[in-house]
């Protein structure tokens, strides 16, 4: 793995006020535009970068808050914990993690309120989405999401995927389960032709990696919702480790993998070769899946948490971004590093 150089992103306004900006959690790059979220509010920023293929920084940040564009089914204002952006065709697409969340044991608790801590879990709402968000050009000349384009198209919302994996032979036992204890968590998005794919983090089944392929389409009761038209389950053997992000090159998916569990590494990405032409669910392994990368990581720090390609020509076409920036990727108050990895085409 090289790391050709890094990019310093620069944020403004609540985004800096919430910390969103130091737990990025997902990212896409749509030629000199870049698109991120983090895990902490309900919003997409948009940032510019001053080269599509060799850039070295990004700013001009705009917020989008995902209560101004569909209908979400908690509080405004409450964390949808975004953590996987898509873009393809008109459409910009998002995922919340659809996951349960224990209680985090700080150091300073005492022993009774870890205990306590620990036996609680909680639901959140707005985690529990997938948008497709309608895009155009905006007055500023730059692509912007809006609630309904001038074409007539309609940003929408895919529901709970509990729905849908509610009697599902391999996923409906970790619908109950948190996140971090092996239990439902998405992590990754892409989007490619008329199918998303849904990167999950966990639960990893006897060391196998779960993607789930859905073809969406609009709830004819509804022009605010989408429903699975489609859908099928891939196995992807990625060494015991959980999908944490998806980026698509041509017709290969990129796959983000790490831990499942509380722990900072390994980190690594595959090339899942010819994936958007899988006509049936597949166990995926060697040859078909290898390794492109391995990626530095921190201890409790410098997480690897979104991939996305940047515009030919590029010398290190992966970008990566990360939740839990260490004091050296946080060049000011106001910016973080990501970094530029030369990848095999």
């Amino acid at each position: 793995m090289t790391v050709a150089g890094q990019v310093e992103l620069t944020f403004t306004g609540e985004v800096v006020q919430t910390g969103n900006h130091i737990n990025l959690s997902a990212v896409r790059t749509e030629g000199e535009h870049l698109w991120l979220a983090g895990d902490e509010t309900a919003t997409i920023e948009r940032l510019v970068l001053d080269s599509a293929s060799a850039p070295t920084c990004g700013g001009q940040q705009r917020s989008f808050a995902l209560a101004d564009l569909v209908d979400l089914p908690g509080p405004p204002d409450e964390e949808a914990d975004i953590e996987g952006i898509a873009r393809a065709g008109d459409w910009l697409w998002a995922t919340g993690s659809h996951s349960l969340a224990r209680r985090r044991v700080k150091p300073h608790h005492s022993e009774a309120k870890a205990v306590r801590r620990l036996a609680k879990v909680r639901r959140q709402a707005n985690r529990f989405v997938i948008a497709r968000l309608a895009v155009e050009i905006g007055a500023d000349g730059r692509p912007e999401p809006v609630r309904k384009a001038a074409d007539g198209r309609r940003s929408a919302v895919l529901g709970d995927l509990a729905d849908l994996l509610a009697d599902d032979e391999h996923l409906a036992p970790f619908l109950a389960i948190p996140s971090k204890d092996n239990g439902l968590d998405v992590e990754g998005l892409a989007a490619h032709g008329e199918s998303i794919y849904v990167g999950m983090r966990g639960p990893v089944l006897r060391g196998w990696a779960v993607v789930l392929e859905i073809r969406p389409v609009p709830d004819s009761a509804d022009p605010g919702r989408l429903v699975v038209g489609d859908h099928r389950k891939h196995f992807l053997d990625l060494g015991g480790l959980g999908v944490r992000d998806l980026c698509p090159d041509g017709d290969d998916l990129l796959v983000l993998a790490g831990p499942t569990m509380a722990l900072s590494g390994p980190v690594r990405v595959y090339r899942w070769h010819g994936a958007a032409t899988a006509e049936t669910g597949r166990v995926v392994r060697d040859p078909e899946l290898t390794v492109a990368a391995t990626l530095p990581h921190g201890d409790g720090e410098d997480h690897p948490e979104g991939i996305a390609l940047l515009a030919e020509p590029a010398d290190a076409r992966l970008l990566v971004v990360h939740d839990s920036p260490s004091p050296r990727r946080r060049p000011t108050a106001h910016s973080v590093l990501a970094d530029r990895v030369v990848i095999p085409g």
